[in-house]
């Protein structure tokens, strides 16, 4: 690969290190001083400063805003930022489709299926956000038993089974918000478009871990969706076991996306959007690929997050926010690779 200010002799340059590093963190930083009432950088670091070395705060209003307020929500968007565009970046190197997004086999909409059946039922946020879990996971199983053993087609039988689940899952899902009570339970449908206005050091712990597993298994083996993107006769020249390791990616996707959509809903368009942006800065190879989606990932979702509690009075849904910015930019990511792309 040529040397770029990124890659040089098939490695990042320390500039590609820090850059990956100090976006998320400086994004948040600034991110955290905006919102319904402003807090100065110095209030921020001193807050921050104050909750790491377990002092007294100066200021209790601004350090209630900034830890107890906004702090949970930066760092379920670094972790969901980071995890869908990971799970999306996977997917598309699968299935060798630029078009391939996290909720390909249907895990998205399972897990909405449960997330608003928990709310119908009243159930806690813990229960909501394991609930629909287990469903997501759910869903993928039962892709997976539609799709059956089909060697020679199985990733296009895969494809088609994720069609129909997520076709399936969706309609139960309008039919549980047809149902629910419009004065109660209805609104709290917010989470089906995504939102982090219930983040909370609790629900983090709690999906935290799977999405961070998810991505260490891809990250360490992200070397192999290279040679799973080839064709599966070459792929078996490269002496991988090819059935086990997709699946290994499918399930560390999937574990991804379904915590994900647990903690915050459903949010469109960062799986397939960010991927496309870390190529076209580092190239195709998965393993510089990887590491730079986790980073623009990461910091993208922080500015949605962002933009969605400060651009009007009523919080706005993550969704729309991304479709809103995400769309635009894909067009012009298409217009300017179409010759790839055919």
């Amino acid at each position: 690969m040529k040397d770029t200010i990124w890659i040089k002799k098939g490695r990042f340059t320390p500039l590609a290190i820090l850059l990956m590093l100090a976006l998320p963190l400086t994004t948040s930083v600034i991110c955290l001083c905006f919102g319904r009432m402003n807090v100065p950088v110095g209030e921020v670091l001193t807050a921050l400063r104050t909750a790491l070395t377990g002092g007294s705060a100066a200021n209790v209003q601004n350090y209630s805003i900034v830890i107890n307020l906004r702090l949970p929500r930066i760092l379920m968007a670094i972790i969901v930022g980071a995890g869908l565009t990971c799970a999306g970046n996977t997917f598309q190197s699968l299935f060798s489709n630029p078009l391939a997004t996290p909720d390909i086999l249907g895990v998205t909409s399972g897990t909405c299926v449960g997330a608003i059946l928990a709310i119908i039922l009243s159930c806690s946020i813990l229960e909501t956000q394991l609930i629909a879990l287990v469903f997501g996971l759910a869903s993928v199983c039962f892709t997976l038993k539609i799709a059956g053993k089909n060697d020679g087609r199985s990733m296009v039988y895969l494809v088609l089974a994720g069609t129909i689940a997520s076709s399936l899952f969706n309609a139960v899902g309008s039919l549980l918000k047809y149902t629910a009570d419009p004065q109660d339970k209805l609104p709290g449908r917010h989470l089906v478009m995504g939102s982090f206005t219930s983040a909370s050091y609790q629900k983090i712990l709690i999906g935290c871990p799977l999405i961070l597993a998810g991505i260490a298994v891809i990250y360490l083996l992200r070397w192999r969706l290279n040679i799973l993107s080839l064709s599966d006769d070459e792929a078996r020249a490269s002496g991988i076991n090819i059935k086990q390791t997709r699946m290994l990616f499918i399930l560390a996707s999937t574990l991804i996306t379904a915590s994900a959509v647990s903690m915050c809903g459903q949010v469109g368009w960062i799986g397939l959007l960010i991927p496309h942006c870390a190529r076209m800065l580092v190239g195709s190879n998965n393993s510089y690929v990887v590491p730079v989606s986790l980073s623009l990932g990461a910091s993208f979702m922080i500015l949605i997050d962002t933009l969605s509690r400060t651009i009007s009075i009523i919080e706005l849904p993550l969704s729309i926010l991304t479709a809103i910015i995400g769309a635009p930019v894909f067009i012009s990511l298409l217009n300017k690779t179409r010759s790839n792309l055919r």
